[in-house]
């Protein structure tokens, strides 16, 4: 840990509204006198932080940046809603991000999105300066995980295929110059759709392992993919029926 002086926190799930998650994972690393702080976009968190770290990097600010996505999301779920109770899984990853060691590596595009017509498909009302803590016993449905499965793949259908043709023409029908997919892990239903962009070859799911693990996601499938020296990858994912997030990065 003696060479990192950046952590960010990238987490869907924070491990409580105050003090910022970011120095809560310092003070467990046993991290002092460099900055720790957090970004939330749901479940692209941790694409949102690479984004972050990268220009952190390039700017001379920051020589080696900690990515935390520690999520235990099965402590919010409704188990009178089977279908988000048994998707959401539990899981923590881990990345450090650091000036390239070689020419052509790095990441080559972004593109990031939001769609606010979307802002109650996938929500958990409470926990927020919205509703009272004190009606957590008299609505607790307020504070647990609330979706509308259907309705978040209608707007993925929808709204997918021309946001990845803005990050590169022709991407929402080929992986042209793309060696791996690295996707969220939304559902079974949004695997299969992204599968009939790409088909499964490059892409690796890690879905029925271990679910939908909100912002850990990405890193993990991450980790379980075999890439290799020049090969490029396209990071992707969806969060909570209003982002949109892509980073392609060569290796």
């Amino acid at each position: 840990m003696k060479d990192i002086d950046m952590v960010i926190n990238a987490s869907g799930t924070p491990m409580q509204a105050i003090p910022d998650g970011g120095a809560l994972l310092a003070t467990e690393l046993g991290l002092t006198g460099h900055f720790a702080f957090s970004v939330h976009a749901t479940c692209i968190s941790f694409l949102l932080a690479l984004q972050h770290a990268a220009f952190l990097v390039d700017a001379g600010r920051a020589h080696n940046v900690l990515i935390v996505s520690t999520e235990a999301g099965s402590r919010g779920l409704n188990f009178n809603q089977p279908e988000s109770a048994i998707l959401i899984g539990d899981a923590a990853a881990a990345v450090v991000v650091g000036r390239a060691s070689a020419p052509g590596q790095g990441i080559v595009d972004m593109a990031f999105s939001t769609d606010p017509n979307g802002i109650k498909d996938a929500e958990i009302r409470g926990f927020g300066s919205r509703l009272s803590a004190s009606r957590v016993n008299e609505v607790p449905s307020d504070f647990q995980f609330d979706m509308n499965g259907l309705r978040l793949l209608k707007s993925a259908i929808r709204l997918f295929p021309s946001f990845l043709e803005e990050l590169r023409p022709g991407l929402s029908k080929s992986t042209a110059g793309i060696d791996r997919i690295i996707p969220h892990q939304t559902s079974k239903a949004g695997m299969h759709k992204m599968s009939h962009f790409w088909g499964w070859d490059k892409m690796t799911v890690t879905l029925g392992e271990v679910g939908n693990t909100i912002a850990a996601s990405i890193p993990l499938a991450l980790n379980r993919t075999p890439i290799k020296p020049g090969e490029s990858a396209l990071l992707v994912g969806t969060g909570a029926g209003t982002h949109y997030g892509a980073v392609i990065v060569q290796w």
